[in-house]
């Protein structure tokens, strides 16, 4: 099942600040497998298909290294299509020596961790089919637990590396926030998710519909009452949220309005922040 189309409501791009565009874009290029879409001077789009834009990159006059301890991006993550594109991927950044910082089984799916030469975080995943997830009540069940990498390996045995495969998606993204209350509040009093898992009160997990793992996952493990890093930080600029329609977003932003969240016009797209000063754009 596709849970990053209508109905749903998903993280359809991230859009980061780096400090050396040359060097972000042959990492995400020669590493993780993307295709140049699009560049100007200081800014270049990336994507898996040819046509669509997972992410993008851009290097901001000024640019200062990544804050420590800070609100904002956690990890973006990147979902394939297959198990054994998992593998390819597994034995390509194997190949290449770049250090992964983990990787997981979640029971939900099977996951790889890096971060980029910024340190912005990375989730490379794919998903288990939704009929083998365990719900208890209106909760997911997942896990961390040690990947069975020999097995994935194995998988994408004799598959060739060539990127990203077009059917790559965003599947979620991992936010640091400051607080859980009203962050809670925001996402789903204000832009209609639900909460799906509650991690010992450190972590939420929230999704459309209550039927995905997670389309966001928001934490406060870099402490309560973390600050929003400098402007010029590395680090996330903002993402965007796709809506199935007009009118699902325009009741979002009554919602938003309704809970005393600010929400300003560009464009073609609404935008607004979390709590924590995370920009979200609202898309259709």
């Amino acid at each position: 099942m596709n849970f990053h189309r209508a109905p749903h409501v998903f993280v359809g791009k991230v859009n980061l600040k780096v400090e050396n565009l040359e060097r972000s874009l042959a990492f995400y290029q020669q590493i993780i497998g993307f295709k140049l879409l699009g560049r100007k001077e200081n800014k270049a789009l990336l994507t898996a298909d040819g046509r669509t834009a997972l992410l993008s990159i851009e290097q901001p006059e000024n640019v200062t290294a990544k804050q420590p301890r800070t609100t904002g991006l956690y990890h973006f993550a990147l979902l394939l299509p297959t198990r054994s594109d998992l593998g390819s991927i597994l034995q390509h950044l194997l190949n290449s020596g770049y250090p992964l910082q983990g990787a997981s089984d979640h029971l939900v799916s099977e996951a790889l961790y890096l971060a980029d030469p910024d340190g912005n975080g990375i989730e490379i995943y794919r998903d288990r089919p939704s009929s083998t997830w365990e719900w208890n009540d209106s909760e997911v069940v997942m896990a961390t637990k040690p990947l069975d990498a020999e097995a994935i390996l194995a998988e994408g045995n004799g598959k060739t590396w060539t990127g990203l495969p077009s059917a790559t998606l965003m599947g979620h993204i991992h936010l640091h926030v400051s607080e859980l209350g009203q962050t809670e509040n925001f996402y789903r009093n204000g832009l209609g998710f639900e909460v799906v898992s509650n991690y010992h009160n450190q972590a939420l997990f929230i999704s459309t519909g209550r039927r995905y793992h997670h389309h966001i996952g928001l934490n406060v493990w870099n402490g309560i009452g973390a600050p929003s890093p400098l402007e010029s930080s590395v680090g996330l600029e903002s993402f965007t949220l796709v809506f199935p329609a007009e009118e699902a977003r325009e009741q979002a932003i009554n919602q938003l309005r309704a809970i005393g969240a600010a929400v300003s016009k560009e464009n073609q797209d609404f935008i607004t922040k979390d709590p924590s000063g995370n920009i979200i754009r609202l898309v259709l």
